[in-house]
């Protein structure tokens, strides 16, 4: 049974991230809500309080026959889509995030933000491992110049192959 389980992460109420994190573990559905550590300051003091470190969301593990119990939980307003399917996330990414939230504190999650002009690496496929510059963006692929193999190739890459190396310079 465990193996036909997957991390999916589901959008949730506004601010409703703990609130569905304890539901969930209430109803003995594998879950995880990272929290990050920030230090806060009141008016005579500072604190650290734990907010969730992706905004709305929350990463549950289920199978198929689990996601309606899922998507019934109070607070959960959906399963994150991508591609038309539910987007699944690999147990490597979550153990990353784990790991990282234990190491730091104060961590600031930003989506990727492609642009042209952006250097990005090939994280799989044919040109694994290679950077590449970007020449447009498209709904679900990114077009890409690949120069450091002697020769200027373009090829459209899906933009989940691909890892942000740094931004143009404006």
């Amino acid at each position: 049974m465990n193996s036909t389980r997957k991390w999916y992460a589901v959008y949730t109420k506004p601010r409703w991230e703990k609130k569905v994190y304890r539901i969930l573990q209430e109803k003995g559905v594998e879950s995880y809500c990272p929290l990050n550590k920030v230090r806060r300051k009141w008016s005579d003091r500072y604190k650290i309080v734990e907010e969730p470190l992706f905004k709305s969301y929350v990463f549950v593990k289920c199978s198929e026959s689990e996601k309606t119990p899922v998507r019934m939980v109070n607070g959960v307003v959906n399963f994150v889509y991508w591609l038309g399917k539910p987007a699944t996330i690999g147990e490597k990414e979550i153990e990353t995030i784990r790991k990282f939230l234990d190491e730091y504190e104060d961590v600031e999650a930003r989506p990727l933000n492609l642009e042209p002009n952006s250097v990005v690496y090939i994280e799989n496929g044919a040109f694994m491992d290679k950077e590449a510059t970007v020449v447009r963006v498209l709904r679900k692929k990114v077009e890409v110049i690949i120069e450091s193999i002697g020769y200027s190739l373009t090829a459209y890459i899906d933009k989940s192959r691909v890892s942000l190396v740094k931004k143009p310079k404006r």
